[in-house]
């Protein structure tokens, strides 16, 4: 991703982020998140938008189609544009200091080069949606609705319900921001970032 691009995108979350979110402690929260890899990070080692910038470009696209959804579900003034804007921006802030770059050996037109690669080094195993709500509550407040929203953002995909747990059906059920944000996280993964399909 070019540096233009990463630097329009950090603008761009950090603008939304500070005129949606009026809560105590989104300052200490957006110092902190500054402070971090997150406008430089990948979204993912290899799947979608394993490159320099992927996560915040993620993030600003699950954002776009959850304004979307709560729009079409619930008409304009129908939901919490802050929800909207916490669920969507933040939902993989879990991904702050996790991706470290190694390098491994690759042969180009006859020559061995060194080739850079996105691994994980995940210095607070906390999980993944949980690890999100962890790091956010620790700065401000999140809502009962945001936290299971952030926290089940993953579905059928957590490793939680791959051990068993269907807790996420019943989150579904009882708060329908967090299956419109789990939505929104695929939409954003299978349909905005081509580079998932490639």
């Amino acid at each position: 991703m070019e540096k233009e691009l990463i630097e329009q995108n950090k603008e761009d979350f950090l603008a939304i982020l500070t005129s949606k979110v009026k809560r105590e402690g989104i300052d200490k929260f957006v110092e902190w998140l500054a402070s971090t890899d997150f406008f430089t990070a990948p979204a993912s080692t290899r799947y979608h938008l394993s490159e320099e910038g992927g996560l915040c470009q993620h993030s600003l696209n699950v954002y776009e189609r959850l304004e979307k959804l709560m729009l079409t579900e619930y008409g304009e003034g129908g939901y919490n544009p802050e929800s909207v804007a916490i669920c969507g921006l933040l939902h993989d802030v879990c991904k702050t200091q996790y991706y470290k770059v190694e390098y491994r050996n690759a042969k180009e037109d006859g020559v061995w080069v060194q080739k850079p690669y996105y691994t994980v080094d995940d210095s607070l195993p906390y999980g993944h949606g949980e690890k999100s709500v962890y790091i956010i509550n620790g700065y401000m407040r999140l809502t009962r609705e945001e936290a299971m929203a952030i926290n089940w953002h993953m579905g059928g995909l957590d490793a939680r319900v791959q051990g068993g747990s269907i807790d996420f059906n019943k989150a579904y059920q009882k708060y329908p921001l967090a299956l419109l944000t789990h939505l929104a996280d695929m939409q954003a993964t299978f349909l905005d970032e081509s580079d998932f399909n490639e």
